[in-house]
Order: structure tokens, then sequence, then C-alpha cells
């Protein structure tokens, strides 16, 4: 657990180019953190059904360890005045009054033995109930920083669908999908075939994305570019379309970084070539919708890594 979350914090540390068996592995590690808050949420349920248990335990113990205690007072009260028969009986019933003596002392030991054992099981308790405080109150933690992250997200793509709402019907579309947001521009808005200059279209469009990222810092922003199939014949300075995808999510990554207020360590540049397909690239429409750029938006989890290195 502690390695995949370290993980995470690194995945946001690199600016240059990762590979797509990398990104891959930060998305599944993403869902199963996801999987993991669904079971702690189970987990909780469970504490707090354990802490009301013994906390109904502790109830019945203290109620006993009064009664042992107003015991042992009616004891002690009896003993003092045994004590002061014996000292009036002793040269006549030396014997009975030893063996009496010996039976209550014997009495108040077993007393004070219970009331011992109550203290200790009641000290025990108390640290047992600490402890799932505490481990309830880490997991609400959790959870609402959870709901932030996707709160986060929710307003993300709503001011993204209003600011980027002129390019609608032009290839650019916004969606929110496993705690992210996906911001999908087709090459028809950005690029001529085989270039990797973004068009003046495309530049106003990554202008109005570059100011909702300026506003949102706690945001991991993954530029993805993407090919069809066709065999690129472009300029000879590159071997293909995987060259060509990751030089065209460069190109995005610049012009985002003409916006002063986006951290450069918030983005990361990435090509896939023609390998993750969201259309079969048997038509002209399945081809133009695979040739594209997507933005992909991720809350950073430090704090959720945090509190799940403290639960653990």
């Amino acid at each position: 657990m502690k390695k995949l979350l370290s993980l995470f914090s690194l995945m946001f540390l690199f600016s240059s180019c990762v590979s797509s068996k990398l990104y891959n592995e930060i998305e599944e590690r993403y869902a199963l953190i996801k999987l993991e808050h669904s079971a702690l949420k189970s987990e909780k349920q469970n504490l707090q059904k354990k802490y009301d248990s013994l906390h109904s335990n502790y109830t019945t113990l203290y109620s006993d360890y009064t009664k042992e205690k107003a015991l042992l007072a009616t004891t002690s009260n009896t003993l003092n005045n045994l004590q002061k028969a014996y000292e009036a009986l002793e040269k006549n019933s030396n014997e009975a009054l030893q063996e009496s003596i010996e039976t209550n002392r014997s009495l108040l030991e077993q007393i004070q033995l219970k009331e011992s054992e109550l203290l200790n099981e009641r000290n025990r308790l108390d640290s047992i109930g600490e402890e799932l405080f505490s481990r309830i109150n880490r997991v609400n933690e959790l959870e609402e920083l959870v709901a932030e992250k996707e709160a986060l997200m929710n307003t993300l793509k709503t001011t993204l669908i209003t600011a980027l709402n002129s390019f609608e019907g032009k290839g650019l579309s916004v969606e929110q999908r496993d705690g992210k947001v996906y911001v999908s521009m087709e090459n028809k808005l950005l690029f001529r075939s085989g270039s990797w200059t973004v068009e003046a279209s495309g530049r106003r469009a990554i202008k109005e994305l570059g100011n909702v990222l300026a506003t949102n810092p706690d945001i991991a922003i993954l530029i993805e570019g993407h090919t069809d199939t066709d065999p690129y014949s472009g300029n000879k300075s590159l071997s293909g379309n995987w060259d060509l995808s990751t030089k065209r999510a460069t190109e995005i990554v610049k012009l985002l970084l003409q916006n002063q207020a986006i951290k450069p360590e918030n983005l990361t540049a990435a090509g896939r070539g023609e390998f993750h397909p969201v259309e079969v690239n048997l038509s002209i429409e399945g081809k133009a919708k695979n040739r594209r750029i997507e933005v992909i938006l991720t809350p950073k989890l430090d704090k959720i890594s945090e509190l799940l290195k403290q639960i653990d």
C-alpha cells in the first residue's frame, strides 16, 4: 500500500513525456484507491458496531465494579467489627476467632483482587474506545476529502463546459468519468494533416482552457496525443504516428504555459499514437474521432494518500 501511494505522489512531479504503460498503471492505482475507500467505509461501519458493543460491555462492567466496591465497604466494616470481637474474646476462643479472621482476610483479598481486575478492564476498554474513535475520525476525514475532490471535479467540468461553449460542435467535448475530467479536441480544431502547429481556432480553445486551469492549481494536467492508423508520411524528422502524437501533445503544453498562472509541475505530455482509439479505424468519421488531443484533469491525492498511511 505505501509503495502504491508513493507512486501516486511521484506521478505529478514529472513534466516530460511519460510512457503509456506508466500512465495506465497510475489510472489503475487510482481506481484501487476508490475501491479501498469503499472498503474503508465498510470497515468504519464494522468498527462502529464493535465500539458500540465494547461500550455496552464497559457499562456493564462498571456497574459490577460499583457493586463490588460497595460490597468491599460492607465487608471492611464487618472485618473491623470482627477484629474488635477478636480483641474481646481472644483469651477464651483464640482458635475459633483466628479461623474467622483468616476467612475474612481471604474475603477482603478476593474483593481487592476483583476491584483491581475491574479497574484494569476499564482502562483496557477506554484504550480500545480511544483507538476506535481515532480510526473512525480518520475514515470520516478521508470520506470528506474524497467528497471534496469529487465536488471540485464537478465544478471544474461545469466551468469548462461554460468556458468552451463556443467550440461545441467543432470537435471539442467535455466529460467526467472515473473521478477525472476529460477535454477531448479533434485534430480538425487544432492541426492540419501531418502538422503539429496549432491552428488559430485551436489556439483560442487552448487559451480558454488555460484560463480555467490557471484557477485550479490543485489539478494535475495530462495532455495525450492520439492518431488514427494511417501511416505518417509527413516531416522526415518524425519517425511515425507515435512521434507525431507526442509532438502535438508537447505543443499543447507550450501553449498552456503561455498562461503564467499555470504551474509547469502540474503538466505532463504523452503521445499514444494509434493505440487507444475511441472509434474503429474503418471509416473517415471513425478516423477523424481518433485523431485528437485529450486533456485529462485529475485531482491531486497527496492528502488522501497520507490519510491512508495513517489508517494502515
